[in-house]
Parts: structure tokens; sequence; C-alpha cells
């Protein structure tokens, strides 16, 4: 991989330190060869000698593979003393091949459309062919995670006996995709994005700050403002919570990273498995599954989850309610985390199945 990141926002010194897979050249499932393509991730824990500690743990849109560190370790929710933690990072995710390090033709606004099933198969590749895992632990994600961890059960039932997925669905909901069209045409609307070719990521502040306004909406409930809830975090108001919290995590993102993760969000959909059907293909999956939504999400609600997860063989629904919304993975709220950790663990310890 080649260019330059933002601020140095996808490097080691920011994100810790990654290990790269080289998938070669890569078919994409749009019909493009991404050249030279490479899978970064970061691992935690030893893998044991059976070869079948291994949980998979991808992450969300806007993440890295760092960004849920604060679940895995010893004595954590995934237990570094018992499971080896693979963390990959999404193809477009800014440290696997993305716009903003690959080279031409490939590179910025000409990065060809990549969706929720290559990451999997890229996935796949590193899992089988690096590790030489024929199975997995579990695998467990959060929003974009949640969809990775859907497709994983659904294509590859035999080596999923266990999963969860926090605020995701298997297939993104319509409100959703109305949401990622409004905050995709708040970023690229700026003059400065230029069809992405932009020089500087940090010309398109513009469409960064408007982006990070529709997430300050839409990724709270109306009761985290309500009630103030950003006040137990140090924040004097709620202004400053938006300009710290939400605009300061988005602010030195490169925003063809974000475009190209939207664009996966976008058209995650596992139907295919099942002949065009989502009911027939969340049939196949015969992982001991844990639904995990947030009450009050606006991305991924309660009722789309709940009804996903009655098509499920071995479906288990877990519903956290909490006014921090689709943003509770994030530990906003202590309460929340000892809710997720607590799925976490009896996902992990629970005896699974297999095809």
């Amino acid at each position: 991989m080649t260019g330059t990141d933002r601020q140095g926002y996808y490097s080691h010194a920011q994100q810790g330190e990654h290990e790269y897979f080289d998938l070669g050249g890569f078919v994409l499932r749009s019909g493009y060869t991404l050249p030279g393509a490479q899978l970064a991730y970061r691992t935690h824990g030893t893998l044991n000698a059976a070869r079948d500690n291994l949980v998979l743990f991808p992450h969300m849109y806007s993440g890295t593979p760092s960004s849920l560190d604060d679940y895995i370790g010893p004595g954590k929710p995934v237990d570094t003393e018992k499971y080896f933690v693979v963390c990959p990072g999404q193809l477009g995710g800014g440290m696997s091949s993305s716009p903003s390090n690959t080279s031409p033709p490939f590179d910025r606004g000409q990065f060809p459309f990549v969706s929720i099933a290559d990451d999997v198969l890229a996935q796949y590749r590193l899992v089988t062919e690096h590790f030489e895992v024929e199975q997995l632990h579990a695998v467990l994600g959060w929003s974009m995670g949640a969809q990775q961890t859907y497709e994983w059960a659904a294509r590859f039932p035999d080596m999923v006996p266990r999963a969860a997925a926090f605020a995701g669905t298997a297939k993104t909901p319509v409100h959703n995709q109305v949401f990622i069209d409004l905050h995709m045409e708040l970023l690229t609307s700026d003059p400065a994005f230029a069809g992405g070719f932009y020089a500087d990521a940090a010309e398109v502040r513009l469409g960064l700050t408007r982006h990070a306004i529709a997430f300050s909406l839409e990724g709270f409930t109306h009761e985290w403002y309500r009630g103030e809830h950003w006040r137990g975090l140090g924040f004097a108001s709620a202004n400053d919570f938006r300009q710290s919290f939400i605009r300061g995590y988005f602010a030195p993102m490169d925003p063809n990273n974000l475009v190209t993760q939207a664009n996966k969000w976008f058209a995650g959909d596992i139907s295919p498995h099942g002949g065009g059907s989502l009911e027939a293909a969340l049939g196949k999956i015969t992982a001991h599954f844990f639904v995990v939504p947030f009450g009050g999400d606006n991305f991924f609600p309660v009722e789309d989850c709940e009804n996903e997860a009655g098509h499920l063989p071995h479906g288990e629904l877990r519903v956290i309610d909490t006014p921090a919304g689709h943003f509770a993975m994030f530990g906003l709220k202590p309460e929340d985390v000892e809710r997720i950790s607590g799925v976490i663990t009896e996902m992990l310890s629970s005896p699974g199945y297999t095809v």
C-alpha cells in the first residue's frame, strides 16, 4: 500500500501496532481486482495447540482494529487468558487497503466498491491460510461489525458455533439507508471534496463537520440530550459534547474512507445466502446467535433486530436499554459496559452449535 494518511490518524502511532496479511490481487464482488491488497489486523492472547480458541472481533463504521480494545484483555469480557482474539480491519477502513493508502488507478475517489462479503472473504483467508484455523470459537461485532458477524455465520456456518451481533442487522433497514444517504450527502457536497480527489482531507472540514452533526442527531436518543447524560462525561453543555466528542471523533478521518465504508453499510444484506430471502438466509445460520439491540437505536431499531432473531434457529434476543442509543458500545455509561460485557461472557461460554 502507498499514499499518505491524515495527520498520522491511520498510523501505528495513533492506532497501535498492526500486522498485515497479503491478499495479493484480491478480486472484489464488484468485479474489480484490488492489486496488492492487504488486510490489517491486531491480535491479543495466544492461539492454543488445538487452534480452537480464536475469537474474531471485526470493527464498526469509522473504526479501526483498535477501536474495541477496552473489551479485550486479561479478565475482560473477551479474556485473553482464554481466547486468541483477532481484530481485522475493514477494507476501506484506513488500516487495510483503502482509498487513503492505495496507488492509482484505485486511489482516492477511484477506489472500487467493496462489500461486507469482501471483508469476510478476506478475513476467511487470514483465519484459514495464516492461522490455519478450521473453526472459530466465536465471532462478534458492533454495528458494521455486527453485519460482518451475520455474513460470517451465514456464509461459513460450519465455522461459527457462537456469535453476537450488537446493534446491527443482517440486512440494513430502509430508514437506516436514508440516514446513510443523508450523512454521505452532507460529507460529499462540500465543494472541497472535489469528487474524492482532494489533496488533503483537512480541506473537507465543512463536510466532516456536517457529517458529524448528522451523527450527533441520530447516534443518540432523545433522552441522552433531554436527561443531559453528557454531563457525566465531563462536558459543560450539549454543544461542548457535540463539538468535542462527536466532531472531534470524526475530524481526523479520511472522507473517502468513510464513503467506502458507508457504501458497504448501505448494501449490507445476507439475503443472497437464502436465494434472495432474508428469512431463509437467517434460517441457515446454525450458530448459537445472540442478537443484542440497544434500546432507542435509530440505526438498527429493536423491532428489526427482534424480527431477525425470530428467524434464527438458535437465536437469543438480549435488549439493552440505554440513553446512549447506537453509541452505547463506546462505553459512555458504566452500566452499558456492564450489560454488554455480560452478554459477551454469556455468548463466549455457551455450548455453541455448528452444522
